[in-house]
């Protein structure tokens, strides 16, 4: 068994990045990588990451769902396993969604190349400044996969 690989057992993001945006949770993109912010948060250890309304990923997820970031991070502190915490979601969305809607908002979410002109910008600008140049890093997804990756100590 190869022991070689970090998982964020113990909520610490300042140790190993959260889970991928793109892992997905009853459909939702994201949810996993808030769970773990959440988590972070709760711990003390949250690292260079934000959560909630300071991050503008956490905050799409919550205008979907009309849950505020407060109560999601009570939820999270009464210990709940990612299945309860998206029974949770579901139970106290604003209103029912549907699997098409969270499918088809995830896919939005999953090849935004930025939340606002100037994030597309900037992402332009990263991409062509890292060595080698990384034209293929376009989308939110991308850039979170790789400065995850790179900040705890891969290659780029």
């Amino acid at each position: 068994m190869n022991t070689s690989r970090k998982f964020n057992i113990g909520n610490d993001l300042t140790q190993v990045p959260p889970r991928s945006a793109r892992v997905r949770l009853g459909g939702f993109v994201h949810l996993p990588r808030l769970i773990d912010k959440a988590r972070a948060t709760l711990a003390g250890k949250l690292g260079v990451y934000v959560y909630g309304s300071e991050s503008l990923l956490d905050q799409q997820f919550f205008d979907l769902t009309g849950i505020s970031p407060e109560a999601f991070l009570d939820k999270v502190r009464d210990g709940s396993g990612d299945w309860a915490i998206l029974q949770w979601v579901q139970a106290n969305s604003h209103r029912p969604l549907q699997a098409f809607q969270i499918q088809a908002w995830s896919q939005w979410l999953e090849t935004l190349p930025g939340l606002s002109p100037e994030a597309r910008a900037w992402f332009a600008e990263f991409s062509q400044s890292l060595e080698p140049a990384r034209p293929d890093v376009s989308t939110l997804f991308e850039y979170l996969d790789l400065d995850d990756f790179v900040r705890f100590g891969g290659h780029a």
